[in-house]
């Protein structure tokens, strides 16, 4: 049986120069042309003065966060519906994470809780574009800006997402990207930190690489990590990069096709696009309301699998997890109500239309058989 998985990359020949470029030249590691290309590119993209790339998404928050100087004593407010690299990275520095509800229209940070989770304790924001979708960005800023905090945007799953025209990405003192295999570009595991602070972009830098300083090798002023990206990887994303506009208006072709296929079903709610947004659809995502579909989200899950559809449920709320509980202080509803529903359907770019009606048909028939 063929099967459709939910998030593939599409690797080709400009991959395959590239990383041959690279290996034969030998700079496999973390020296090489493509590491800064790489930055420079995608930094230039989102329209962002600098990128340092790093090892993965979660390190590119930790060294945002270590860089800012957010560490025990501070706190830092983040969504509860997110993966778990974002509150983890909070963690990391000893800093305390406060975790708000999500909005119900478009499930990313509610700009209407941040503020009641301020204190002076407070230091920064991290809102998650989650699944691609932006958050209500103008609200954020301005809360960050009357309470002077510090924003870092988490936008691992929204490369090339817009908020009012303008990349997501572009609007923090810091962003930071995953390149994970299942990301719109993919390095195989990797990250980035953008930022327009010229002496921010050059700590990170230096706290990528041991803490040392780079006019003084061996010599280390502060404590740092080892959170570099590969020449290899760089290569790879360089390629990946030169393609990206691609990825996006294929996987918002895939989202065209869902929403025309299930818009009419009982009991499923679409993957929203607010009129502020362009949403990249890093996974198209729907909910599953099982009254009115007449099957439980996890139901659908098994009898998709035997079709040979693979799908994931949402994230778990960061709050139900006993790990975080500590950091929940307020009331969850729409996080609880929304990941208990959520459905990611196949999103890669490599399926064709046909496949895309293909599982849309089989998520239809189901439930209506139902």
């Amino acid at each position: 049986m063929y099967r459709y998985p939910v998030a593939e990359p599409e690797i080709g020949e400009e991959e395959l120069s590239n990383v041959i470029e690279a290996v034969r030249g030998g700079w496999i590691s973390s020296k090489g042309r493509f590491i800064e290309e790489f930055e420079r590119a995608f930094a230039n993209y989102i329209g962002v003065k600098y990128g340092v790339a790093t090892s993965s998404g979660t390190t590119a928050l930790h060294l945002a966060l270590v860089a800012l100087g957010i560490g025990p004593g501070d706190e830092v407010i983040v969504p509860d519906l997110t993966f778990a690299a974002t509150i983890n990275a909070v963690l990391y520095t000893g800093a305390k994470p406060v975790i708000v509800d999500i909005h119900p229209d478009y499930w990313c940070m509610d700009p209407d809780k941040i503020e009641e989770a301020v204190n002076p304790r407070t230091k920064a924001i991290i809102p998650v574009h989650l699944y691609g979708h932006p958050c209500d960005m103008d609200p954020i800023v301005e809360i960050a800006s009357r309470y002077n905090l510090y924003i870092i945007e988490d936008a691992a799953e929204a490369h090339g997402a817009e908020y009012k025209g303008r990349k997501v990405g572009s609007f923090g003192h810091i962003s930071c990207f995953s390149f994970y295999g299942n990301k719109i570009i993919t390095t195989g595991e990797g990250g980035m930190v953008l930022t327009n602070d010229g002496e921010l972009a050059e700590r990170i830098r230096i706290l990528r690489d041991h803490g040392m300083n780079p006019k003084k090798r061996y010599w280390h002023e502060v404590v740092g990590f080892n959170y570099r990206m590969t020449n290899t990887q760089a290569a790879i994303g360089l390629a990946q990069l030169s393609k990206i506009d691609k990825f996006i208006e294929k996987k918002r072709k895939i989202a065209r096709i869902y929403a025309e296929e299930l818009s009419s079903v009982a009991g499923i709610t679409l993957h929203p696009e607010m009129s502020w947004a362009k949403c990249v659809f890093w996974l198209y995502s729907i909910l599953i309301d099982p009254n009115k579909a007449r099957i439980k989200r996890d139901e659908l899950i098994e009898k998709l699998e035997k079709e040979g559809i693979e799908t994931r449920k949402f994230f778990y709320p960061l709050h139900e997890m006993p790990l975080y509980k500590n950091y929940a202080i307020f009331a969850y509803p729409i996080s609880s109500e929304i990941s208990r529903h959520g459905l990611n359907l196949p999103s890669g770019v490599k399926l064709s239309e046909d496949d895309v009606r293909f599982i849309a048909h089989e998520v239809r028939e189901i439930i209506l058989r139902s």
